[in-house]
């Protein structure tokens, strides 16, 4: 889970960390202000299956598809991306057509992103 870019505001994203946790995941939480470099650094070292973007400043157009170029430069193409926050359905779209697994935009519940999450990770 990070945020990326300069958004300050975590607490969804800790909110979030949190309920994936509870369902009995592994969370990873690289904090405020993180770069498409850091995050998919984290990503490599941590050996992840997802990562999870909250973002609410309006940079996803420019962020995610930067984290997408990043993950396809390190062979790491089977890792799913999530984006969560304030992004307009045209963008979210715009998004999964750029390899975005989903887009969970205000409102979503806990659950739906938990059991999407589970849906589209292999076990095991």
């Amino acid at each position: 889970m990070a945020k990326p870019g300069l958004d300050g505001h975590d607490r969804g994203a800790k909110v979030i960390a949190r309920a994936l946790r509870d369902a009995g995941m592994e969370v990873i939480y690289t904090g405020l202000r993180q770069t498409p470099e850091m995050i998919v650094s984290a990503a490599l070292q941590e050996d992840v299956q997802v990562i999870g973007l909250s973002i609410l400043s309006g940079a996803h157009n420019a962020i995610v598809p930067r984290v997408l170029e990043l993950l396809r430069e390190k062979d790491m193409t089977d890792v799913l991306v999530i984006v969560g926050g304030i992004v307009p359905d045209e963008d979210a779209a715009a998004l999964k057509n750029q390899g975005v697994a989903a887009v969970f935009q205000p409102g979503a519940s806990l659950e739906s992103i938990v059991t999407f999450i589970n849906g589209a990770v292999p076990v095991g």
